[in-house]
């Protein structure tokens, strides 16, 4: 692998509250697209517009960060609702951070669901398939990102509605190629992790929980900014990516 994209979610925090170290303008620095929360999980108006003000500012490509009706849980919690009403809500979210990407004179690069919305959406047939359809609808030529092999990605291939697969750095696999699901994250090593990335870029593998090595393909790397010390893990990782020889660029 010569290049790969490096994403990370971005402007969680919610009025006076600020969500994982409050470094969103230094990680930015390191990063080539940037996941904007859109207010359902995190985020609020103005800070999806300093967020898209920085991203501006450091040519860091956007995409909408849309998740359940959830501030209190972040997002994480999973919500049994209608498919119709999960798709009426990403839409709704992706508009919001669209009208105020336009008013800085940006385009959205793609769409992210968020936390357990995103995992909803990987299995829920029904519902990948009506939100990959309304997309497909609305703007064929926006990028999903997804996990490989996810009812999300199948669909999308099946319409034409590209894609982007996500290798996370900072959460653990399992054999099945499923992420470990946390609502906690524990405090990561940062030169493991930068390891742990450049090995999946360079060999195509990731060592799972249960000991043994998984076989992946990627087209981006995602490390959440409020993984705690979000900003050391993703300054080792951009270094070792450098020093190895791969270019970080949007997909």
């Amino acid at each position: 692998m010569h290049a790969v994209d490096f994403n990370s979610d971005m402007g969680e925090s919610f009025g006076p509250w600020t969500i994982g170290d409050g470094v969103d303008s230094e990680l930015m620095a390191f990063i080539s697209s940037a996941n904007i929360a859109t207010g359902f999980h995190a985020g609020d108006p103005g800070t999806m517009r300093r967020t898209l003000e920085q991203a501006k500012q450091l040519q860091v490509a956007v995409g909408a960060h849309p998740g359940f009706r959830d501030l209190v849980g972040f997002g994480r919690r999973h919500i049994n609702a209608p498919a119709q009403e999960l798709v009426d809500d990403i839409f709704y979210q992706l508009g919001a951070l669209r009208e105020l990407a336009r008013i800085q004179g940006m385009n959205l690069q793609h769409i992210k669901p968020h936390g357990a919305l995103y995992m909803h959406l990987a299995r829920d047939e029904e519902a990948a398939r009506l939100f990959v359809q309304t997309l497909h609808q609305l703007d064929p030529a926006l990028m999903l990102y997804c996990m490989p092999n996810s009812a999300t990605w199948r669909v999308a291939q099946e319409l034409g509605q590209p894609t982007v697969r996500e290798f996370y750095a900072d959460r653990d696999y399992d054999l099945s190629g499923s992420i470990v699901f946390t609502r906690k994250v524990r405090a990561l090593d940062p030169e493991e992790v930068a390891a742990r990335v450049v090995r999946a870029c360079q060999q195509g593998k990731v060592m799972t929980v249960e000991g043994q090595d998984l076989a992946i393909e990627f087209d981006s790397i995602c490390l959440h900014s409020d993984t705690p010390g979000a900003l050391a893990l993703v300054q080792a990782t951009r270094a070792a990516l450098d020093a190895a020889g791969i270019r970080v660029a949007t997909p």
